[in-house]
């Protein structure tokens, strides 16, 4: 739903191309299904809708669910929605997708184009032509990357015969897909290229000249091979386990592709007993299917899904940054008093008072903070409104959230370190001091808020406890004092006094999202919207 309503606004507001078809899809009832998963879902719903008329389309499929916990202020209203500073107003992730994408379609044949909601993919062909996605089979975008950075990604083992590794732009051939490797199998399956001068993605974002491996980012399916897809959901029927669509797909592609990962189950949260059967059936499925890769010399692939990255992009002097011109302000109403911080912060879509200050490397969005507020550095301040005399704590997460509690929305503000691990869970109340805010055992903070640890302290039917389901945050009558409240939390834990939390009801992260107010959500924002345009027009008024 929250999609969708934000979909609709935006198309009202004539800020999406028209004579496009929007569709948002959820996933069925039942357990997780990974982006793999959804993709067969995804791919059923198409033809309930529309027939076999479906498989003329070319689609662009963004997966942009997910809890999000690695930048929880995505969480609520979708990573896919997530502001960028640039645009007036500002565009989100969507927006930018669609012009990174708006040569595809016109150079596709029917099939379907997967990527997610939180990369961005920039890239430079010269005068080698468009991208084209018109092959039987997948076909892949590959950039050449680090070695290290093909270890968190997945990984083409290109056939050297089929590409020179010169020009911009080259059709290859793939050998095999690797998901996540290590180094050493990376090497031993032929992986590794001599990098010689051309650029690559490292892990820092900049370019080196030594060696390089070709990673993936977003895939084509073509309507032949998706539909194959579909007849082996319909057969299998209700999934029980999750399925990724870049590890369960692409390895099970190339010449040289091998069974033996769909026995491996180290990288799922839980082993699932359906979990390699599906593998299995999907490699039988899948195996002889041509693996076809775009090798794009002059590329990067960007990541924005952690707050970490979400900082380093949007606040400080990235890459990222310049090749985009994302600004230091973006549709905001920032007075001229305001402390300047030299450029490397980021406003989006707020309100600032004359007396504030941002320190370096700090992101304020979707917020309204007033004179006597100082954001420190390194720091998110996302949904909040800062009314009171505040010190936002350096490398602070404050994001902020209205609730259904009773008949009318409450208030609930989660603060956390930027370094603190939200998908990290432990199995026992034993183990609850392994977990960390802002450096400290969470049992030492429930102490020092007169909380008692117990089964209940924790949200969710499923015996894992940890940040993400912690009944932790106090719900409050007003947004203000929600921050007032999780600010005092942090002071509490960082300067060893005691806070009394008794008298509040508390709420986890987990439970902040399923109650989430999605109408007074963007009521908040309609409003800092509405004030920013009417200062604007005041500012005209008075030259």
């Amino acid at each position: 739903r929250a999609y969708r309503e934000q979909l609709a606004a935006k198309l009202s507001r004539g800020e999406l191309p028209l004579g496009t078809r929007y569709h948002v899809f959820g996933d069925p009832p039942g357990p997780k299904l990974g982006n793999g998963g959804s993709t067969l879902h995804v791919l059923r719903c198409l033809e309930d809708l529309y027939g076999d008329k479906w498989t003329s389309f070319t689609v662009l499929l963004i997966h942009s669910g997910g809890y999000s916990q690695r930048l929880p202020s995505a969480s609520a209203l979708g990573k896919i929605f997530t502001a960028l500073p640039l645009g007036d107003p500002v565009y989100q992730m969507l927006e930018l997708k669609l012009a990174m994408y708006i040569d595809f379609p016109g150079h596709m044949k029917p099939g379907v184009l997967i990527t997610c909601s939180d990369d961005i993919e920039l890239y430079s062909t010269g005068d080698m032509g468009p991208v084209a996605f018109d092959k039987p089979g997948f076909t892949a975008l590959a950039h050449p990357s680090d070695l290290a950075v093909g270890t968190t990604h997945g990984v083409f083992v290109l056939d050297p015969t089929s590409f020179s590794g010169e020009g911009g732009l080259e059709y290859a051939s793939c050998r095999r897909f690797l998901h996540k490797p290590d180094v050493e199998t990376m090497r031993r399956r032929g992986a590794v290229c001599a990098g010689g001068n051309r650029p690559r993605l490292g892990s820092s974002g900049e370019h080196g000249d030594s060696e390089c491996v070709y990673t993936d980012s977003i895939f084509y399916i073509d309507h032949g091979t998706a539909e194959r897809l579909l007849a082996f959901y319909k057969e299998t029927g209700a999934l029980c386990c999750e399925i990724d669509a870049y590890g369960d797909f692409l390895q099970a592609l190339g010449p040289e592709a091998s069974p033996d990962y769909t026995r491996n189950t180290s990288d799922v949260m839980e082993e699932e007993l359906q979990l390699v059967e599906v593998r299995q059936k999907l490699f039988s499925l899948l195996k002889g299917t041509a693996l076809h890769v775009i090798v794009l010399q002059n590329s990067k692939f960007y990541h924005i899904g952690t707050t970490q990255e979400y900082l380093f992009h949007l606040a400080s002097d990235s890459k990222l940054k310049s090749e985009l011109g994302l600004l230091p302000v973006a549709f905001s109403a920032f007075p001229e008093k305001a402390t300047a911080w030299g450029g490397w912060a980021s406003v989006v879509h707020s309100v600032l008072e004359p007396g504030c200050v941002l320190a370096p490397g700090s992101v304020v969005e979707y917020s309204r903070i007033g004179p006597e507020v100082s954001v420190g550095k390194s720091s998110i301040v996302s949904g909040s409104h800062i009314d009171f005399k505040a010190d936002v704590p350096p490398n602070c997460f404050l994001s902020s959230l209205s609730v259904r509690a009773t008949e009318r929305a409450r208030y609930v503000s989660m603060v956390f370190s930027v370094e603190d691990d939200l998908k990290r869970s432990v199995k026992s109340l034993s183990e609850i001091r392994s977990l960390r805010f802002f450096g400290v055992s969470l049992q030492e903070c429930l102490d020092l808020w007169g909380v008692t640890l117990s089964e209940q302290l924790f949200s969710g039917a499923n015996a894992r406890w940890g940040l993400w389901t912690a009944r932790i945050f106090p719900l409050c009558p007003t947004l203000s004092e929600s921050v007032r409240m999780s600010l005092k939390m942090v002071h509490s834990v960082q300067h060893r006094s005691a806070l009394k939390l008794s008298g509040f009801r508390l709420l986890s992260v987990e439970e902040m999202l399923a109650r989430k107010d999605l109408e007074d959500v963007l009521k908040f924002r309609k409003q800092i919207y509405d004030e920013i345009c009417l200062q604007r027009q005041k500012e005209k008024s008075d030259m």
